[in-house]
C-alpha cells in the first residue's frame, strides 16, 4: 500500500491492534465514562476491525446489543471474524454521515480516533445525536495532532506536526473541537478531558505515530528538508526518547 507522497502506509488491521495496544489507558477510561449496563444499546461508529467491541460486549452481556458500523469493508469482516461468537454483537458497513441505524436506537454512543477522518464532522455528530435516544450518552476520543510533543529538535518537532496537520490528517485538531461541536449538534456537553500516551520507545512509537513514514513524506513533499529529516530521525532513534500525542475525551448527553 503507497500514496502519492511515494511512501508506503502500514496493514491497516495490524496498525489498528497496535494503537489499541498502546492505548489500553486512555480506552479504559472512554469505557468507563460509556457507564455501560446490562441491555444497554451500544452504537460504535469507526469500530475498525473490533478490537475494543469485547469489552462492550461484556458489559451489556446477553441482554444488551452492541452495533459497530465501519465505512471500510475490510474492516468489517475482521471485525465479523472476531466477534462472531458474541451474539449480541452486530457489525454495519456504512458511514458515518449515514448511519445504518433507525432514529433513537442507541442509549450509548462511542468514536475512537475516527471523527478526524470524516469529510464533515457536525454532520456525524447530527447523525449520533439522531441515532442516540433522548438521554442517551455519546463518548468520543480524538487526538490533537497540532500538540503532539516530542523531547528534541523542537523546530522539526513544529515542522512535522504542521505536515501531519496540514497534509496527513483531514480534521487533524478535532480534539479541541470537539465541546464547541457537540453543542452546535444539539448536545449537552458533561465534561471533556484530557489524556496524553507516554512513548519511551521509538520503535513503538514510530508504529503509532510514524515518525519516519511522515518524515519521509514531508521531504517528498519539500516541507523538510531532506538533511534535517535525516539528523532528527537519526537523532530520535538513537537518542533518550520520549514523546506523547494529546487526546480529548468527550462526555457528552442528548437531551431528554
Amino acid at each position: 500500500m503507497g500514496n502519492a507522497l511515494g511512501v508506503p502506509g502500514p496493514d491497516k488491521i495490524g496498525y489498528m491492534a497496535d494503537v489499541a495496544a498502546a492505548g489500553r489507558d486512555y480506552k479504559h477510561q472512554l469505557l468507563n465514562l460509556l457507564d455501560l449496563r446490562h441491555g444497554d444499546v451500544v452504537l460504535d461508529v469507526g469500530c475498525g476491525p473490533g478490537e475494543d467491541l469485547p469489552a462492550m460486549a461484556d458489559a451489556v452481556t446477553i441482554s444488551g446489543r452492541v452495533i459497530g458500523v465501519d465505512v471500510d469493508p475490510a474492516m468489517v469482516e475482521a471485525a465479523k471474524a472476531k466477534l462472531g461468537y458474541y451474539p449480541q454483537v452486530e457489525i454495519r458497513l456504512g458511514d458515518a454521515h449515514e448511519l445504518p441505524v433507525d432514529s433513537g436506537t442507541a442509549d450509548r454512543a462511542r468514536m475512537d480516533r475516527a471523527l478526524q477522518h470524516v469529510a464533515d464532522p457536525a454532520a456525524v455528530l447530527a447523525e449520533l445525536h439522531r441515532a442516540l435516544k433522548p438521554g442517551g450518552l455519546l463518548r468520543i476520543a480524538e487526538p490533537d495532532w497540532d500538540s503532539l510533543v516530542v523531547d528534541g529538535d523542537l523546530e522539526m518537532n513544529r515542522a512535522f506536526n504542521r505536515f501531519v496537520c496540514s497534509t496527513m490528517v483531514r480534521n487533524a485538531t478535532i480534539g479541541r473541537q470537539l465541546a464547541r461541536l457537540a453543542r452546535q449538534a444539539g448536545f449537552e456537553v458533561e465534561d471533556v478531558r484530557s489524556a496524553a500516551p507516554v512513548f519511551h520507545d521509538f520503535e513503538q512509537a514510530d508504529k503509532i505515530l510514524a515518525f519516519t513514514r511522515n518524515t519521509q513524506r514531508a521531504v517528498n513533499a519539500g516541507a523538510i528538508d531532506r538533511a534535517d529529516g535525516d539528523r532528527w530521525l537519526a537523532e530520535l532513534a538513537a537518542g533518550d526518547f520520549f514523546a506523547a500525542p494529546l487526546m480529548f475525551l468527550l462526555a457528552a448527553r442528548k437531551p431528554l
